[in-house]
């Protein structure tokens, strides 16, 4: 269970309490919610109050960036609160496509007959250190959740996976030769950058065999001459290393097609396109390379102490400690303090979904690029607006209950509620009040 923000009467951050202590507090009056995601009290008659060192611990990724608050105590290291933040990117980079073949159908004369439209302004330049909105949009994401936590908690320090820096030499430089090629982190580097090109995802069956243990595998053997070229290594479940073993790979297809169970299926299915040489794109670990400098920057731009660790120290802290593989475990893990951090098995944590603040184009778009409606009216309508949280009472009537969940508003004052399961139609604005105003995100 996660613990819960606090702030004092004055909004200065203080220690996070257990959700049945914040119960205790709001239920005796000496509390009030002051936000719902993530979930904040401030206290009435404190302004004040110990704290203990809290480190915020980044795992950025290239769809989702895990996120974890560990507090350091008395008794240890421990993880008192998490989060996902699930990144929109592809979103991002669809919409710009879409915009730019609207554009380029209205000044082309060839492809439809529209009236050709000149470029207003030649804006093709672009500054020293330029990101394409798809990758800018997760550099802001992760800022935006460091700025929210750092008013809520007393942070003292960040450390994020980025750079992969070499520890060994770090900790021993004059480490050489062997023990320099066989150290702790033999392995971890590797086997980290497979994964993440592969998907965790065995390259031979696509995960039929339902085998969770994911070895290293050389799609030409090594035993007929393979090499340990990056381009001959490839994820592969036990069952199907075991099953291919110093196989090769035309001749373990030959014999996969002559039995029709479900698993040999899938892989003779994949197999054809391993043999012509055609790998997973690199477009996820490319959009990680190419923000992990700039999500440090700004991290260090807050002021506070940040240090950088490698994903192979991460990996290595999380598989020594025993947890299962997900991002805010992987940001838990992170650098030194990440070998000896317990994580509650009831800890849950927060699943923030980026979904931007609407759309700047203010009319909709027929299928050649031209108007279909009207120009956009106010957006807030009674005092709410698309995206607001709302729980609405009716006490009477065929929606009669309480319904919780976004609202879409319509300008008669009769909004639609949506939540994970259904949409009630049609709730006057009169039986409606705000949880929390939309922010950008949605939260589950």
């Amino acid at each position: 269970m996660q613990r819960v923000f606090v702030l004092s009467s004055k909004k200065h951050p203080l220690m996070p309490c257990h959700p049945a202590r914040a119960r205790a507090l709001l239920r005796e009056k000496k509390a009030s919610v002051f936000k719902r995601y993530p979930f904040t009290i401030i206290l009435h008659d404190r302004d004040s109050g110990d704290v203990q060192p809290v480190e915020v611990k980044l795992d950025p990724g290239s769809k989702t960036t895990g996120i974890a608050l560990n507090l350091h105590g008395k008794n240890g290291i421990k993880t008192v609160w998490a989060a996902n933040l699930n990144h929109r990117g592809h979103q991002i980079s669809e919409a710009i496509t879409a915009k730019a073949q609207q554009r380029r159908g209205r000044r082309g004369r060839r492809g439809r007959k529209l009236p050709y439209r000149q470029p207003r302004f030649s804006n093709r330049a672009k500054p020293k250190g330029w990101l394409p909105p798809s990758l800018l949009s997760r550099v802001h994401n992760c800022e935006t959740w460091l700025y929210r936590l750092s008013r809520a908690v007393p942070i003292t320090n960040i450390a994020v996976e980025t750079v992969r820096f070499d520890m060994q030499i770090m900790e021993n430089p004059n480490i050489s030769g062997i023990e320099y090629q066989q150290g702790t982190l033999l392995g971890f580097e590797l086997r980290e950058y497979l994964l993440l090109r592969d998907k965790h995802t065995c390259q031979y069956c696509g995960g039929a065999s339902g085998d969770p243990v994911l070895n290293v595998d050389h799609k030409h053997p090594r035993a007929k001459g393979g090499g340990n070229s990056i381009k001959n290594l490839a994820i592969s479940c036990l069952t199907c290393n075991e099953d291919k073993n110093a196989t090769l790979l035309p001749q373990w297809l030959i014999e996969v097609k002559k039995s029709k169970s479900k698993l040999n299926k899938a892989r003779a299915a994949l197999l054809p396109g391993i043999i012509a040489n055609k790998t997973n794109t690199l477009r996820d670990a490319a959009a990680v390379n190419a923000t992990r400098y700039k999500i440090g920057a700004v991290l260090k731009e807050t002021g506070l102490p940040t240090t950088f660790w490698s994903g192979g120290r991460t990996k290595k802290n999380r598989t020594e400690q025993g947890y299962q593989k997900n991002h805010w475990i992987d940001a838990a893990c992170v650098g030194q303090s990440g070998e000896k951090v317990f994580i509650p098995s009831s800890l849950k944590p927060l699943i923030i979904t980026a979904t931007g603040h609407g759309s700047r184009q203010m009319c909709r778009v027929d299928k050649y690029g031209f108007q279909r409606t009207g120009a956009k009216q106010n957006s807030r309508v009674h005092g709410f607006k698309t995206g607001d949280m709302l729980v609405a009472i009716l006490p009477k009537g065929k929606k009669k209950g309480r319904h919780i969940g976004r609202v879409a508003v319509r300008g008669n004052g009769y909004f639609n509620i949506s939540s994970n399961k259904i949409t009630v139609q049609g709730i006057s604005h009169k039986h409606c009040q705000i949880m929390h105003c939309r922010d950008g995100y949605n939260y589950n």
